[in-house]
């Protein structure tokens, strides 16, 4: 078994007992590490990349909430919003460090919780840990941002309705433009990300469309 398949053998086995949704966003951010990795403003970088190492640090960057859930303090599943980044990232080193113990690739957690800390750190000079945190990044925005919102809206019993004001209340205060003007370390990523946040905004409006029943209205109006 190569290295790349036993850590995500291990992965898998930690997370996906825990939570189906949470093994699912750990192999949606792999995935992105791994297409960012070949974006041509990051193959023209000519960047040091230890691809082994970033790898590992994406399928565990989330794990931490892991350590949330089995403390008691969200018992009735894995919910984004519940846990501060900095915990997040304390959490899932802790996970690494004792899940890799004793394994083959030991001697790589150094590295892997390297960058896991740092991918939370604005303009970091470690180049996984940039390409980390634009993936995870990625994960905020367009359809999948918008499912991982409603999600932590039907944990709290929320509907439609407050997740509208929730997504005002973030446009009022420039929250997305924010995250878009410095949130991405590449500007091919960001070019994405904007291009998901324009999808997001377009579902948003059809949500209040129908919510507050303007269809109908524009029906009635005919």
């Amino acid at each position: 078994m190569s290295d790349i398949d036993l850590i995500k053998q291990i992965a898998e086995e930690t997370i996906s007992g825990c939570s189906k949704w949470l093994w699912d966003r750990s192999r949606r951010i792999v995935r992105n590490c791994e297409l960012i990795c070949r974006l041509g403003e990051v193959v023209e970088a000519n960047l040091p990349i230890e691809r082994f190492c970033l790898i590992a640090a994406a399928y565990f960057s989330d794990a931490g909430y892991i350590r949330f859930a089995e403390s008691g303090k969200c018992p009735n599943g894995v919910v984004l919003s519940e846990l501060n980044f900095n915990d997040l990232r304390k959490f899932s080193t802790q996970i690494v460090s004792d899940k890799l113990a004793e394994t083959d690739i030991e001697s790589k957690i150094d590295k892997i919780n390297k960058i896991i800390i740092e991918s939370g750190t604005i303009n970091s000079k470690l180049a996984e840990a940039r390409i980390l945190s634009d993936g995870r990044g990625l994960e905020d925005m367009g359809a999948v941002g918008v499912f991982n919102e409603f999600r932590k809206y039907a944990f709290h019993d929320d509907g439609p309705a407050d997740s509208l004001v929730g997504w005002k209340r973030r446009v009022e205060y420039r929250y997305w433009q924010s995250r878009l003007d410095e949130s991405f370390s590449f500007e091919s990523v960001r070019k994405i990300a904007k291009r998901r946040l324009e999808t997001a905004e377009i579902f948003m409006s059809h949500l209040a469309d129908e919510n507050f029943g303007r269809d109908i209205e524009e029906m009635i109006l005919e």
